[in-house]
């Protein structure tokens, strides 16, 4: 039985509905709370969590508990609860399904998984034992060494909800790794692929013939001084430390699905009348037709687009930063995911870009130098790098090896230009010349690549522009 349970209900989950769900336990159990009282728990004798209940979420985006759970929610708007059961304690999940089950009779709806919320009663859990604290004093948290903190995730997407934001921030503030261990079949949303990219953290996939692998890297992993951490193949030595890597990892299969990837930053004057978010919405307005169909500060991204709601957010944190996710409609995935921070320079706004198309769809590439015009010339590109990759449609990250991206183009902003020395920015070692994008008096300019998802050399040119435009 899974360790997440979550109510996808018609209505609020109120304090008499959230109180006859926490009575799954039993009127002996003790409540407590979490988060400025954001996570409820149900506790032992002892005041240990059993049960920890996020706060109910109002999910106006359409598509999200199809694409994070494969399960089919009420029409938007509805709430999203999710109970998390401490890890190893059977009557613990069966609490969690209960909840959830009690939950969504009172307030209409579903629950995920449904075999875990089909009963009403209440669940005797007498001569209970749960996990010590700390490691279950942070509700996401399932084993937590000097090293690394390790979460359990059984969902068909590790999304980067409240309770894995929050587990990556106290892992960060206590200088550990984390570690996300899933079962064989599960994805990665591409939220939480980017934030793994700091050692120890690492996702780490349970396989039947393997035992453990890394499911970014494919590398054979086993548990040793208390991390999951790569093993050395039986012929490695000091001078060639080879890894073996999982034979699942190398189970491909070329779809023919595509996906067309973005990076770029622009930095504004920091002053009241900046709006954010702009950027984003030009760059998917181009590519897509439309505006992105919703964001949020955790997955599921619950609340309609809006640039305004999103540049409050960030105004409120400042000078924090500020990380959102922005999703697209159900028939055109997208995904981005936007960090915004102030520094010397202004207000930054980091953004990663995908968008996912099928074997029958051309990913809009001719598209592409009207995109970094309009990022140029009226949003303050400072830079961008665009590519072509062979992976999913649905841009789910899954256990196997996809190829790298490819570069289709970069682009550097009119004032990066406008610093280089001479004409070192117009004259490259590349074969073919940089586009002039804007004013003539004051050009971006677009650097065309061979963006062959075939061709890797892409790369080799791509670095000779880099190491160019450095001066090196």
């Amino acid at each position: 039985m899974t360790k997440d349970v979550i109510a996808l209900t018609q209505r609020m989950p109120d304090h008499r509905i959230v109180l006859a769900g926490l009575l799954s336990g039993g009127p002996d159990k003790l409540v407590g709370t979490e988060g400025d009282g954001a996570v409820v728990q149900l506790c032992d004798q002892e005041g240990r969590p059993l049960v920890s209940v996020e706060a109910p979420l109002l999910v106006q985006v359409a598509g999200e508990a199809e694409r994070l759970l494969g399960a089919t929610a009420p029409p938007v708007p509805y709430w999203w609860t999710e109970a998390r059961a401490t890890t190893g304690v059977e009557e613990a999940e069966r609490i969690a399904g209960t909840f959830a089950a009690r939950l969504t009779s009172l307030a209409g709806g579903s629950a995920w998984p449904r075999e875990a919320a089909l009963s009403l009663a209440v669940v005797k859990s007498e001569g209970v034992s749960v996990a010590p604290t700390p490691a279950a004093a942070q509700p996401a948290v399932d084993v937590l060494t000097d090293k690394v903190a390790v979460v359990i995730q059984d969902r068909p997407v590790v999304a980067m909800t409240a309770w894995l934001s929050d587990a990556f921030r106290a892992a960060a503030e206590a200088e550990l790794g984390l570690q996300i261990v899933s079962p064989a079949g599960t994805t990665l949303s591409p939220a939480v692929r980017d934030s793994l990219s700091g050692w120890p953290s690492r996702w780490v996939v349970q396989d039947g013939r393997d035992g453990y692998y890394d499911g970014l890297t494919g590398a054979v992993l086993a548990w040793q001084h208390g991390m999951f951490a790569t093993v050395e193949a039986p012929d490695a030595t000091a001078d060639d430390p080879r890894t073996p890597v999982a034979a699942s990892y190398q189970e491909v299969t070329d779809t023919g699905e595509r996906q067309l990837a973005l990076t770029f930053r622009a930095v504004h004057p920091a002053d009241d009348s900046l709006v954010l978010g702009g950027a984003l919405e030009s760059v998917w307005r181009e590519l897509t037709g439309e505006p992105p169909a919703g964001w949020g500060t955790a997955e599921p991204a619950n609340l309609p687009w809006s640039l305004r709601q999103l540049t409050d957010v960030a105004y409120e944190r400042a000078p924090e930063p500020t990380w959102v996710v922005v999703v697209g409609s159900p028939d055109r995935p997208g995904l981005a995911t936007v960090r915004v921070s102030r520094t010397k320079a202004g207000v930054e706004e980091e953004v990663t870009l995908a968008f996912g198309y099928g074997a029958d769809e051309e990913p809009p590439v001719d598209a592409v130098p009207r995109v970094a015009e309009v990022l140029a010339t009226r949003h303050r590109l400072q830079s961008m790098l665009v590519q072509v990759r062979k992976a999913r449609r649905d841009l789910a990250v899954p256990p196997r090896f996809e190829g790298p991206g490819v570069p289709l183009a970069f682009v550097l902003g009119a004032e990066e230009v406008r610093q280089m020395p001479g004409d070192r920015a117009r004259r490259t070692p590349l074969s073919e010349p940089p586009v002039q994008l804007g004013p003539k008096a004051r050009p971006a300019l677009y650097y065309p690549l061979p963006g062959d998802p075939s061709d890797l050399s892409g790369w080799r040119d791509f670095e000779r522009l880099v190491r160019h435009l450095k001066g090196a």
